[in-house]
């Protein structure tokens, strides 16, 4: 019976809280509604991406005829840049992206090209070649090296180039097309003898020519006699 009592009790008394709650709950009827926006404007997302455009009429034949005036970039292919400096809400405002610290968060240009951060860089690692510097335009001509004393066996009155010099035995073949007369180790003895190579030094043609021979200068690309 006295269990009976309490729980009407208590009944009763969530029953009153309840009422005295809903007294500070405004009814629905006074809140304010919301008007809905009578505007015809739509937005789609992403709209832009590849993926989601319409490209039917660019994949037609029989559609209109690409001019300069009418192309333009495909949907996607043209990305806003980041702006930077702009506020943390642009995702690149503050230190624009640079950081807090270090030597790269400074102004100005923070290092200099080619430097690698103390370790022997990559233009000092890799090896030099003389005459081969790596700098962009260089050409050299590479001549096959023909020596004074490599004639000294012509017979006078006889024309000396590196095909008779190459079967008389004196020369070896070479790997490079064109060739040049230099000064030998030994003294030059051959006289009157007319030399033809596509190149000679100062000092090998004035030997050939005070010992009665002459020079003849041999185009590069037909080996046809161009000086004499």
């Amino acid at each position: 019976m006295n269990s009976i009592i309490s729980r009407v009790t208590v009944l009763v008394a969530l029953i009153a809280c309840a009422d005295a709650f809903s007294s500070f709950v405004p009814r629905s009827s006074s809140l304010t509604s919301v008007p809905k926006s009578t505007s015809s404007f739509s937005m789609k997302i992403f709209d832009w991406k590849r993926r989601e455009a319409d490209e039917s009429a660019l994949n037609n034949p029989d559609g209109d005829v690409w001019t300069l005036a009418t192309l333009k970039a495909a949907p996607g292919a043209r990305k806003r840049k980041m702006r930077k400096g702009r506020g943390i809400a642009a995702g690149k405002g503050a230190t624009c992206g640079f950081g807090m610290r270090g030597q790269k968060s400074r102004s100005g240009k923070p290092e200099r090209p080619g430097f690698e951060g103390g370790q022997t860089p990559l233009y000092r690692r890799l090896p030099k070649f003389v005459g081969k510097p790596t700098g962009p335009g260089h050409t050299k001509t590479v001549y096959n090296i023909i020596k004074l004393d490599q004639l000294n066996a012509a017979v006078a009155g006889t024309t000396c180039n590196f095909d008779s010099l190459l079967e008389a035995g004196a020369a070896t073949k070479s790997r490079h097309p064109i060739h040049k007369v230099v000064v030998g180790k030994e003294d030059f003895t051959a006289k009157d003898v007319t030399v033809q190579a596509h190149a000679f030094t100062a000092a090998a043609r004035e030997a050939i020519e005070g010992s009665g021979g002459k020079c003849e200068l041999l185009k590069r690309t037909t080996g046809e006699v161009i000086e004499a």
